[in-house]
């Protein structure tokens, strides 16, 4: 009768799965992998993603989100309590970007992984010491080495942007048009096309 007892005691105490790989996400402190969940679950990655999408749904409208970055979560506060976390907390409003941040990180959040060479010829100018400051700041990270001549670095967009931006996934960056506009003659008696990025 006693064990009996214990057992439907302990029942209570037993977790669901989902709740299992949120308190780990909870206590992680930094991204993990759905494999990484289910080795310490001895569950498979499809049982943990099962878990990962009951858990997107359950935090809709609530204020904490699952954030997705290069095949890793995490759990985040909502972006749209940012504020009131910062009022709570006394922290500084966050530092803004200049001008010359916000085109390089938006290059490289959109064609990553990309190269400094693809970037300044994109700007047109250089971007060394813009790349620099994102890598400082954690927004961007140094993801490895482009095959090609002298093997440039290849930057790409961290979890600390999509954070810093309020974001949940990359998927969420406005898509971009790219719209055409025309050209006056140029040097060589021909018409050509520009095209600009539109948000």
């Amino acid at each position: 009768m006693l064990e009996q007892k214990k057992s439907k005691s302990e029942d209570k105490k037993t977790l669901d799965l989902t709740a299992q790989v949120e308190a780990l996400l909870f206590v992680s402190p930094e991204t993990v992998t759905p494999y990484q969940l289910g080795m310490a679950l001895d569950v498979t990655p499809r049982h943990v993603k099962n878990c990962l999408e009951e858990l997107e749904k359950h935090y809709e409208g609530r204020g904490i989100r699952l954030q997705r970055h290069n095949g890793k979560v995490q759990i985040i506060s909502a972006p749209e309590a940012a504020q009131v976390i910062e009022h709570f907390l006394n922290l500084e409003t966050i530092s803004t970007l200049s001008r010359a941040a916000l085109e390089t990180i938006s290059i490289i959040a959109y064609q990553q992984p990309v190269t400094r060479p693809q970037i300044d010829a994109i700007r047109g100018v250089n971007s060394d010491g813009v790349i620099r400051g994102l890598l400082s700041k954690g927004l961007i990270e140094d993801i490895g080495r482009a095959e090609g001549p002298g093997r440039p670095i290849l930057y790409s967009a961290t979890a600390e942007f999509l954070k810093h931006f309020g974001l949940t996934s990359l998927d969420e960056l406005p898509p971009l048009k790219l719209e055409e506009i025309p050209v006056e003659e140029n040097g060589n008696g021909r018409n050509g096309n520009n095209h600009i990025l539109k948000e």
